[in-house]
Order: structure tokens, then C-alpha cells, then sequence
């Protein structure tokens, strides 16, 4: 059985953002302090109830805040977006979260698996190792040829 760790563990790094209507559905504005805690312009994993999907952070239009637009099934997807669901925005639908209200990231793996939560809501995530560097980059080959 695979290890779990809670939202609330200490080793667990809490950053507040918040949900932001645009044109498409909603997205995630991180605040200028908890940018050191993702990837900019990578694709990372996210875990919205228990469910594994890809989203990437990218740089907000102006100031120094990051966002993350949408999530989706597949790395692929959301890398371009116009293939596919995204269920950020079916999250935010069935949940109490709210159009300019906060939503919870939990790192808890930086740079590689995040966890998106209800303030207020305790959340448990499957312990999982990112890739090593090697095998990463034979992925990353791969995607590109």
C-alpha cells in the first residue's frame, strides 16, 4: 500500500490563490509569495479528489504573480488546451469554492505534484517520487521526437 500524506502534515507547504473568472471558465492566480513553490511554464501534476491530472503554471500577463489556467487528463492536453476538459473548472463548479475566492495548493512534492483543496477541507494525497532526472529526460525526448 502506498504511503498518504495529509494536507495539514508539517511537511506539507500551503500556498492560498486565488480563483479568477476569464473568458473560458476559471483559473488560479498565485500570489507573488508562494511563487517559489512551482515550476514557471512546466507542466506539473495536480490532485483534485483523489483524481491525478496535469496542469501548467505559467507567468500572470502583468506583475510578478503566477497563474495556473486550467487542468487537464494528460500532460498533452495541458500543454495545449484546445483538445480538451477542463476539469478546474468542473472542480470549482461542484465545490464550495467561489469566483474570487481562495483556493488551497498543497506542495507536496515541489516541482512536481500538487494538491488543489476547499479552504477549511482537509485533503489526503498518495505519496509519489517524481521520475529521476534520466528518466525524465528520456520522456522528455520522447515527447519531442
Amino acid at each position: 500500500m502506498a504511503d498518504r500524506i495529509s494536507s495539514d502534515h508539517p511537511a506539507v507547504r500551503t500556498v492560498r490563490a486565488t480563483c479568477t473568472e476569464t473568458t473560458t471558465g476559471v483559473r488560479l492566480d498565485v500570489p507573488v509569495d508562494g511563487r517559489d513553490a512551482f515550476p514557471v511554464d512546466d507542466v506539473v501534476r495536480f490532485v483534485i479528489d483523489r483524481d491525478r491530472l496535469f496542469g501548467r503554471v505559467e507567468r500572470a500577463l502583468t506583475g510578478e504573480e503566477l497563474s495556473i489556467p486550467g487542468v487537464y487528463e494528460t500532460p498533452d492536453v495541458a500543454r495545449d488546451p484546445s483538445a480538451g476538459v477542463d476539469r478546474l473548472t468542473a472542480w470549482v463548479d461542484d465545490s464550495s469554492v467561489r469566483v474570487g475566492g481562495s483556493v488551497l495548493i498543497d506542495v507536496i512534492e515541489p516541482e512536481f505534484l500538487y494538491g488543489l483543496r476547499e479552504p477549511g477541507e482537509t485533503a489526503y494525497y498518495d505519496a509519489v517520487e517524481p521520475p529521476s532526472d534520466s528518466l525524465s529526460e528520456i520522456a522528455s525526448n520522447l515527447e519531442d521526437s
